[in-house]
């Protein structure tokens, strides 16, 4: 495991294989081209009641997905372990956070707290909205202690 090969777990018998510098690890895929017009996986938007087109690059610490909402759209209540970010792109609605009604508009940053219930809301009647929610679920996935819950129905 010298010359910078990357190891995909470690347990307290590798210790020694600590290493005392870093080698750069560059995949090989750098880019995800056309994000939104790439195929947005139909059971995940399903669930979530809402599109998402999820950003397919290699990060092992950091996620980044597109949402949209139509107009008057909710995505379900829901609560994660991972902390989010989004950032408005479009459109105007509102969050309840953990019963803190936020309203945003195109150009706004919310931020929502590890698992605190949350939902999104389109408030027009007419436009949809997107956002930029960035995450970093990848890295409490790789440690084993990413959670997601969803209430079934409202």
């Amino acid at each position: 495991m010298s010359n910078g090969a990357h190891r995909t777990q470690y347990s307290s018998k590798h210790f020694g294989e600590t290493k005392a510098s870093l080698v750069a690890e560059a995949p090989q895929r750098l880019i995800h081209r056309a994000v939104e017009r790439s195929s947005v996986e139909q059971r995940f938007s399903e669930e979530r009641r809402h599109p998402v087109w999820v950003v397919d690059l290699p990060s092992r610490v950091l996620s980044m997905t597109i949402g949209g909402l139509a107009p008057g759209q909710a995505s379900r209540k829901h609560r994660h372990t991972y902390e989010t970010i989004l950032y408005v792109l479009e459109g105007e609605g509102l969050s309840e956070i953990d019963g803190v009604r936020v309203d945003w508009v195109a150009g706004d940053a919310v931020y929502i707290p590890v698992w605190a219930w949350h939902q999104h809301r389109n408030r027009s009647t007419v436009t949809p909205c997107r956002y930029l929610a960035c995450e970093n679920a990848p890295m409490l996935q790789n440690l084993g202690v990413a959670l997601r819950e969803e209430v079934a129905s409202e």
